[in-house]
């Protein structure tokens, strides 16, 4: 990479995030993420905490990487995957207090554990929350993935997601990972009816 070009994982990888107001099936290579997981409703202690810590580490990672000249790159937008340890059961059917989450933020190859353990270092070191410890690098292959744009509020994404799954069974495909969602928009800057999403469906061909 050069060291005076910024990179910008979301244009490099373009197409891993395209954004269809339709289903669409999209195949997605491996990534490296930051990334913190936990238990329970969106908006709550632990939620907020994951969120602080992850930026904390990913804008110091970034401005360590510049410094050092390494090269300069933007910080990606945020990302979840939600699942629930009931098997068998719809994520919508489950209470919110049992739901479980990975928040992340897409970040490049080049950075490693080393590179992470000093950012910790440096955020305690400024009395920085404690949940900055659980940050972790974490890669993801998702393979072949249905996808599709929500607008509107989160509360409403099952109507998108009842979509997406009608066209996996048409596709002869099932659902095979956890739901994903790639966070477009700040919701403390736009409203709910405005908000857009990408949700994302890893599948595989629907067994027999």
């Amino acid at each position: 990479m050069s060291k005076d070009k910024k990179l910008d994982l979301y244009r490099l990888h373009k197409a891993d995030y395209a954004t269809p107001k339709k289903p669409t099936l999209v195949r997605i290579a491996k990534a490296q993420y930051l990334a913190g997981t936990g238990t329970g409703a969106p908006g709550g202690e632990q939620f907020q905490a994951r969120i602080g810590a992850l930026y904390g580490a990913a804008f110091t990672i970034k401005m360590t990487c510049k410094f050092e000249g390494r090269g300069d790159y933007v910080v990606c937008k945020l990302e979840g995957q939600w699942w629930s340890d009931e098997e068998g059961r719809d994520l919508a059917d489950v209470p919110p207090d049992r739901w479980r989450w990975r928040l992340m933020i897409r970040t490049p190859d080049f950075i490693k554990k080393k590179d992470l353990a000093a950012a910790v270092t440096k955020l305690l070191e400024r009395g920085k929350d404690q949940a900055v410890k659980e940050v972790e690098l974490f890669s993801l292959a998702e393979g072949r993935c249905v996808q599709m744009l929500h607008v509107g509020p989160y509360d409403r994404e099952g109507e998108t997601v009842a979509e997406m799954m009608e066209f996996a069974r048409a596709e002869g495909l099932e659902v095979c990972g956890p739901h994903h969602e790639i966070y477009l928009s700040d919701p403390r800057r736009v409203a709910p009816e405005k908000l857009r999403t990408i949700l994302r469906l890893p599948v595989r061909k629907a067994r027999r």
